[in-house]
């Protein structure tokens, strides 16, 4: 039993690399979007990239490092990535250095947070960019179970956009973006509606600063996500288990990367870029990508009846080269049975691209200002004192987004397998 997991380790390993096709076929996709290789626009951003200077924020996450790769192989001036995560930050440069190589152009990583005084610092001595791309974000839903993590999510996703959309207006900056969910729209869980808050606040901005961003599907098996965390179930020798009645837009993480490069690049002020959902692009289940997963690895699936009988029976049925799965019924808060990017009172340019459908943005209403302002402001009075309540901050997110239709059910991820 020893030397099959082994071999299975092995296996594992050796089939996450050159694994786009492989993680396309997993999520029941046949083929990639059509995004950045479309020929009226390739040379177009080739031309750009190579003739201006970046800076990201939140560069060493799943799709920090899928932007950085896009822009580096595009042999910019000057690139500059910062993120909070040293050790991903190190990785980042080790997969660079071991895939494109080197670029002509100064490129530097700092392992730095955008909220810290050491950013502050930095950003006084940093050149002037002419784009800033943000994609540092908390998107866990679990992490909306206390308040401590709550108000961190804010703090990131929300504060800190603030924060350096205004010090890129100081210094000129010709574009800002900043990562968006799909989660955004008509929210369900409060890291959405912190995404939905942060669209307000990037759009109604008083610097005169011009912004887009992007909605996208779940990112397939990156950091953190539960589709990484099947990886990491299967490498660590325990039982996969998912909720059976959730679905979910899946794409690859080159496909995040170069749709975020889109908006940055090509992007309107005030455009949302999203993946259309064509017939490529479909709602997909969670036990539905578990199942080809481990089909994946040459690995059977074997339904269990509840987290006991995962647990136990794991080695058992490893032996027999297959492995537990434990798939229920959902409840747990802020759980949406769907996500969806756009509805029909937006205003979407569906010609533009054929994989990519463009919302513009025209909320930019005196209500919605004051509204995204006064949160900012409500936040920072929060912040200071000596002791948050749930409840309190829960109150400021809902203020400041009406959209929000938060189904609290008292159960978190963190109360599951």
């Amino acid at each position: 039993m020893i030397i099959w997991f082994s071999i299975a380790y092995t296996r594992v390993i050796s089939r996450w690399i050159n694994r786009r096709m492989n993680i396309l076929n997993i999520v029941g996709r046949s083929r990639a979007l059509t995004l950045t290789n479309q020929t009226d626009y390739e040379q177009e951003i080739n031309d750009i990239v190579r003739s201006s200077k970046f800076l990201i924020i939140g560069g060493a996450g799943s799709i920090g490092q899928e932007v950085a790769k896009q822009i580096f192989k595009r042999d910019p001036l000057l690139l500059h990535v910062i993120d909070i995560n040293e050790n991903n930050t190190a990785e980042l440069v080790r997969d660079l250095r071991s895939s494109i190589g080197y670029m002509s152009g100064e490129h530097e990583f700092y392992p730095i947070d955008m909220n810290s005084r050491e950013f502050e610092v930095f950003w006084n001595d940093a050149p002037d960019y002419d784009y800033v791309l943000n994609l540092a974000a908390l998107k866990h839903v679990r992490s909306e179970k206390h308040e401590h993590t709550l108000m961190r999510m804010i703090k990131t996703n929300i504060f800190g956009t603030d924060k350096t959309l205004r010090m890129a207006s100081e210094r000129n900056v010709k574009k800002y973006f900043a990562v968006s969910s799909d989660k955004a729209k008509n929210p369900a869980n409060l890291m959405g509606a912190t995404k939905k808050i942060m669209e307000d606040v990037l759009f109604t901005n008083p610097y005169d600063m011009k912004c887009s961003t992007a909605r996208f599907a779940n990112v397939a098996f990156s950091d953190g996500s539960l589709l990484h965390g099947f990886r990491q179930r299967i490498l660590k020798k325990q039982p996969l288990s998912a909720p059976k009645d959730i679905q979910r837009y899946f794409i690859v993480p080159e496909e995040a990367g170069e749709l975020c490069l889109m908006s940055t690049l090509l992007g309107d002020n005030k455009d949302i870029y999203f993946p259309k959902q064509q017939d490529e692009l479909k709602l997909t289940s969670f036990p539905g990508i578990a199942i080809r997963f481990l089909k994946s690895q040459g690995i059977e699936a074997v339904e269990v009846d509840s987290e006991d009988e995962a647990r136990g029976r794991t080695d058992e049925l490893a032996a027999q080269n297959k492995w537990p799965c434990y798939f229920f019924k959902s409840d747990t808060s802020g759980e949406k049975p769907y996500e969806e990017f756009y509805s029909d009172e937006d205003t979407i340019d569906w010609d533009k691209f054929n994989d990519v459908g463009v919302i513009k943005w025209l909320n930019d209403t005196s209500e919605v200002s004051t509204r995204a302002r006064n949160f900012l402001t409500e936040y920072a009075t929060l912040r200071e004192k000596d002791h948050w309540d749930r409840p309190s901050i829960v109150k400021l997110i809902t203020d400041a987004c009406p959209d929000l239709d938060y189904l609290y059910t008292k159960k978190f991820l963190d109360n599951q397998m």
